[in-house]
């Protein structure tokens, strides 16, 4: 099993601590030796926490053999347990054995009574046998239907890679209890079948090669639905199964080059995650969502922890610095709403991007790794992101593990891994802080105000209030300002707006009762028109010279 212990970064239980504190007087900071970043046994590949600093090959020997000698143990018991059942039952066979005395009659009783018993015998060391059985966890309660093959272990994927007949497909029963409420199928078709419509492209390109690929791919989808009720950590090792003999057989079989190997596993793992993301996420049967409240209190309660208790060299008063510093906290939040674990990563490599852009441009030269880590550390107090652990857990599980072991992917997933660690175990000793402070100080009965300033940082003017040496308290006072002054604008002109509007209801009455007044003074009269006959002088005179009467001479 997968150990949830994560590294005491800051004590001594473990032979090689991630990140050691310097105590120094003339500078106070977090430095890593980036040789402690790598696989504790030597193999050149990133280690991870998660994995007791191991890289996940080394890790995946270390679990077989655990695992290899967890079930000899378990078959050593049920055999034990069996020798022990068959003397338990001799002795008493023994002991009630007597004499033949009594008639043949009297016999037949007994011999029904002595099977029955033989029967429960056997029927209780076979459940013993099946309890410590390695695929007593794994197969499903329901026999498969004749002509079908069994999966009967943990990492045994023959059927991944036989042909479609010989395959033991999900029937309708094994379907049942499985429905999903309408409204989630609905939320996550769209993108599900975006991500089906590319898989099936990419896969035309690739001929033979990728009609195999999308036979064994659509297959494992179809036996994890039967795997909801199974641990994180077997659930990991089924993916990660399913990745290495995928892997395997494109370079064994198809003779497929390992760059092309990892870009089809790259979109293997894009359709297979995304499928799968809703049950394999913070599945039930873990303890990840327990953990992320844990550490979104941890993160809340060391509010109070500034740039300058970190040794961050960074200066978020540089416009350039704090957009940085910015996009580094939306990248890392952004990681929750990811679903695919490379996705995921590439939020994390983002934002330890913009985190390097942001210490070149406060220190004009090239960051360093004891200036990155302090950094990272400091990001993720701010941003505080959702469901981190259980991000952490889920790349760590079922991301490709090429992918965790070396590249740039890897070394930062790695520090944040160790950030997250050393959140979890600060102490005051990290920061060099009194105990008692740093108590008052996590408890919120008290706030910390450095005595010492730095002309370089704002200071609020001492007749106003106290002098802060924190840019960051200093921008909130000079924020707090602005908002008075803004209130201030704000009532004047409501004053004017309410003014100008009685202004105008004056105006409007005013008119209305003028209006009123000439027409009572001036009433309207429509007077009608006289008659008047057409030919008449008058008339005649208004018409036009062709309408006009001509009189002609007799």
């Amino acid at each position: 099993m997968v150990l949830k212990l994560w590294l005491l970064l800051l004590g001594h239980d473990l032979k090689k601590p991630a990140i050691e504190m310097s105590q120094r007087t003339e500078r106070r900071g977090i430095h890593v030796d980036q040789s402690e970043l790598l696989c504790n046994k030597g193999c050149g590949y990133y280690g991870n926490t998660a994995w007791q600093g191991l890289c996940s090959k080394c890790w995946r020997e270390e679990y077989q053999r655990a695992r290899q000698k967890q079930i000899q143990e378990d078959w050593a018991l049920a055999e034990k347990l069996q020798r022990e059942e068959e003397a338990a039952y001799a002795s008493i066979q023994g002991a009630q054995s007597q004499p033949q005395v009594q008639s043949q009659a009297s016999l037949a009783p007994f011999s029904k009574f002595e099977e029955k018993k033989t029967n429960e015998k056997t029927r209780k060391v076979t459940t013993v046998k099946k309890f410590f059985s390695p695929s007593s966890r794994t197969t499903s309660k329901k026999a498969p239907p004749e002509g079908e093959e069994k999966v009967t272990g943990l990492r045994d994927w023959r059927g991944m890679f036989t042909p479609p007949w010989e395959m033991g497909y999900p029937t309708e029963d094994n379907q049942e209890g499985k429905t999903t409420s309408p409204s989630i199928s609905r939320q996550s078709s769209i993108e599900t079948d975006r991500v089906s419509r590319d898989f099936m492209e990419f896969l035309k390109t690739m001929q033979k090669p990728g009609r195999e690929v999308q036979k064994h791919s659509r297959t494992f989808i179809e036996s994890m639905a039967n795997k909801k009720d199974l641990g994180a950590d077997e659930l990991s090792e089924y993916v990660q199964d399913f990745y290495q003999n995928m892997s395997e057989r494109l370079m064994n079989h198809f003779k497929v080059s390992s760059e092309n190997v990892e870009r089809v596993m790259d979109e293997v793992e894009k359709y297979i995650m995304t499928r799968l993301y809703k049950s394999v996420f913070c599945p039930e049967t873990s303890d990840d969502e327990k953990k992320d409240l844990a550490t979104q209190k941890r993160i809340r309660a060391l509010h109070w922890v500034d740039i300058q208790m970190l040794c961050v060299p960074v200066d978020e008063e540089i416009p350039e610095v704090s957009d940085n510093v910015v996009k580094a906290i939306t990248d890392i939040i952004e990681m929750d709403s990811k679903r695919v674990p490379r996705d995921k990563l590439a939020c994390i490599t983002r934002c330890s991007k913009h985190i390097f852009s942001a210490i070149k441009i406060t220190k004009s030269e090239p960051a360093s790794a004891d200036d990155f880590l302090p950094t990272l550390i400091y990001i993720v107090l701010k941003a505080n992101p959702p469901r981190l652990q259980s991000n952490i857990q889920y790349i760590t599980r079922f991301c490709n593990p090429s992918r965790l072991m070396t590249g740039e992917d890897g070394y930062y997933f790695t520090n944040l891994c160790c950030a997250v660690a050393f959140i979890e175990k600060l102490d005051a000793q990290s920061l060099n802080l009194d105990p008692e402070d740093f108590e008052r100080y996590m408890s919120g009965q008290a706030s910390p105000r450095r005595a010492d300033t730095d002309s370089s940082w704002p200071q609020t003017d001492t007749a106003l209030g106290p002098v802060i040496s924190s840019p960051a308290l200093a921008k909130v006072y000079q924020n707090l300002d602005l908002l008075s002054g803004l209130g201030t604008r704000q009532d004047r002109v409501l004053a004017a707006a309410q003014s100008l509007q009685r202004d105008l209801l004056t105006w409007e009455e005013s008119v209305g009762q003028e209006v009123q007044e000439i027409l009572e003074r001036y009433p309207l009269e429509i007077r009608p028109p006289a008659p008047s006959a057409i030919d008449s002088d008058v008339e005649n005179d208004l018409l036009p010279p062709p309408l006009m009467p001509q009189v002609f001479a007799g």
